[in-house]
């Protein structure tokens, strides 16, 4: 089982004591029962604390992620120079877990709260996508912008939510389970990458296609209007002229 984050090394700034407190909370009750006094309590923080360093309670567990991220990412990632780059995202998924395994307890119930509140996953996904998004960074994977990347950023996503999933319930200590289910989502992911490029270029000559045609009609909408204006210029001119002011 794992065990409680240690008192020393819990943050002293306000936002971390309140996603320590968080977490902590976590361990004790419902993830839904856990009110912002609740947690401004835990921490020793007011709630004016709590209002500069999060906005809500799922904000809160936002910070929690990025937290986890900056685990990952301030470890030395040149021992991976030398893997591929699957072997390299394989090592960062398996860091971010080391991360957060102190947290385990208290990550069951919020894995069970966003089980429970589809709008809080919804809600939460954009922290998430953007996590993986730095964890394919830290792998030496860059992920286009645009809708092809956020297709790939959210199918990593969903696949993380999958292995953390094994992860909580994987009592091993080698982590078999998860190393396993780990392998088998990027495996999944590795096929899905390929067939969203290949519909990339495949739509790519009619996305051309498409952004011609639009920007041929705004020309011809363009020259309409420049016409109108031009046959219309007389005949303001003239109603300018009958109603100008006799002095």
């Amino acid at each position: 089982m794992a065990t409680k984050p240690k008192a020393e090394a819990r943050s002293a700034d306000p936002r971390g004591k309140i996603v320590d407190a968080l977490m902590e909370l976590a361990r004790e009750q419902r993830f839904e029962d856990i009110s912002i006094r609740d947690i401004c309590e835990k921490a020793g923080v007011s709630l004016a604390d709590f209002r500069d360093a999060f906005p809500s309670k799922g904000a809160a567990l936002a910070g929690f992620i990025r937290r986890v991220d900056r685990a990952v990412l301030e470890r030395d990632v040149e021992e991976l120079a030398d893997e591929g780059p699957r072997e390299r995202l394989f090592d960062i998924l398996m860091r971010r877990l080391d991360a957060m395994a102190p947290y385990r307890e208290g990550l069951r119930e919020v894995s069970a709260w966003l089980r429970r509140e589809p709008a809080a996953a919804w809600a939460i996904n954009p922290a998430v996508m953007a996590s993986m998004r730095f964890m394919l960074e830290a792998a030496g994977i860059e992920v286009e912008d645009g809708a092809v990347g956020a297709i790939k950023l959210q199918g990593l996503a969903l696949a993380w939510a999958r292995i953390v999933a094994v992860w909580l319930d994987d009592e091993e200590p080698g982590l078999s389970k998860t190393m396993v289910e780990l392998d088998r989502q990027l495996t999944r992911g590795e096929r899905a990458v390929k067939g969203v490029d290949r519909l990339n270029r495949i739509a790519a000559p009619l996305r051309a296609l498409a952004g011609a045609a639009l920007e041929a009609r705004r020309s011809r909408r363009e020259r309409s209007r420049r016409s109108r204006e031009r046959k219309d210029a007389p005949a303001r001119r003239e109603e300018g002229d009958l109603g100008a002011p006799m002095v």
